[in-house]
């Protein structure tokens, strides 16, 4: 039986507010009060981890962070290689675009006659708006871009990176889809047709009916191959959707074909979804074992609350408290301009499992 003493162990410590706390101060002291605060502050603890083991980092992005504020925290991460390959939705990396091309989204608020701003071609993502002509633009932009492109199939991690090729030569500026272009990081975007991207790419058929081809089964085998290629791995989602589900998707893809592969080493959620209703959004990390989506010893934390929250402290600490781990980590290198997808100087075989990685 366990004694008493076993539960009593670790008393709370209050927060002591003191001027000039840094992030990384701040992080620590939350770990050791309770609720969202300490698993925030453990969030920070498993992301400093990750980058000082041996793993490859996923970075799953979903909701309307971009339009929220957030995609230069996301393309900072990614110059630093504080992660090395991206998951998301269609509309982050849209709106990255629609940022990065030198347009704005706009302070606004919820409380608002939404046909006085459909009259105005405003659009409304709770308190944020945004002009509708300017998307317009941006999706005829996009089209032309595609029907310059091979009339062939692209994966989206080749179809993005194309375009954050143009989008550099066109802007030479900062964002997402730049940030990885010139950081050779690949971006899957497996629900690209649900999202802005998409009507983009439908439109460069309206052009040229054999053009804006994408293949996102070979974002399967792609995603898949790179655990293959790296089977330590780490999973950071920001806000569910399906972004997490094609991050844990890979690493069971890959233990198909692979089955010593255990499933992600490291795990960070920050979600405001819950498990009880079933949905993927919610659900538990532990429940991801079952899946062998995580190893069973993996370590990880989930934080309940909103990533316009969350995300710019936690960031903030692990620039602060990991640039050692940062500059002594050798991230994974990328080929990512053809179709063929190039890991660690390995091209690996279109549309194939690389089962020559465990040979």
């Amino acid at each position: 039986m366990t004694k008493k003493s076993e539960f009593l162990k670790h008393p709370i410590r209050p927060f002591i507010p003191r001027s000039g706390l840094s992030a990384p101060e701040i992080l620590s002291q939350m770990e050791n009060i309770s609720f969202q605060g300490r698993n925030l502050g453990l969030a920070h603890r498993v992301w400093k981890r990750m980058i000082g083991d041996d793993v490859l980092i996923f970075l799953g992005v979903a909701g309307a962070l971009s339009a929220g504020g957030l995609r230069m925290i996301i393309a900072d991460l990614i110059t630093r290689r504080a992660v090395d390959c991206l998951v998301s939705t269609g509309a982050n990396l849209y709106h990255d675009l629609h940022e990065t091309l030198g347009n704005h989204h706009f302070i606004g608020s919820h409380r608002i006659d939404d046909g006085a701003l459909q009259e105005h071609h405003i659009d409304r993502v709770y308190d944020t708006y945004m002009d509708e002509d300017e998307f317009i633009e941006n999706d005829k932009w996009i089209a032309k871009f595609t029907a310059t492109l091979e009339s062939r199939p692209y994966s989206t991690r080749e179809y993005l990176h194309k375009l954050g090729g143009h989008l550099w030569e066109a802007s030479h500026a900062d964002g997402i889809l730049t940030a990885a272009f010139r950081s050779g990081v690949p971006i899957f975007c497996p629900g690209i047709a649900d999202s802005s991207l998409g009507m983009g790419l439908s439109q460069a058929r309206m052009i040229d009916r054999n053009k804006g081809q994408i293949d996102v089964i070979e974002d399967v085998s792609e995603s898949a191959n790179i655990v293959i290629r790296h089977p330590r791995t780490a999973s950071i989602v920001l806000g569910g959707g399906t972004p997490k589900n094609f991050i844990n998707q890979a690493s069971v893809q890959a233990a198909f074909y692979c089955p010593d592969i255990p499933g992600h080493q490291f795990a960070i959620q920050i979600i405001t979804d819950v498990p009880h209703f079933g949905g993927a959004s919610g659900s538990s990390l532990d429940e991801a074992k079952s899946w062998g989506k995580l190893a069973s010893d993996a370590d990880h934390v989930t934080v309940h609350a909103d990533a316009t929250l969350a995300l710019p402290l936690l960031v903030s600490g692990i620039a602060s408290s990991a640039q050692d781990e940062l500059d002594k980590r050798t991230p994974p290198m990328f080929g990512l301009g053809s179709r063929a997808l190039v890991v660690d100087g390995i091209t690996i075989p279109i549309s194939e499992y690389d089962t020559s990685a465990t040979d």
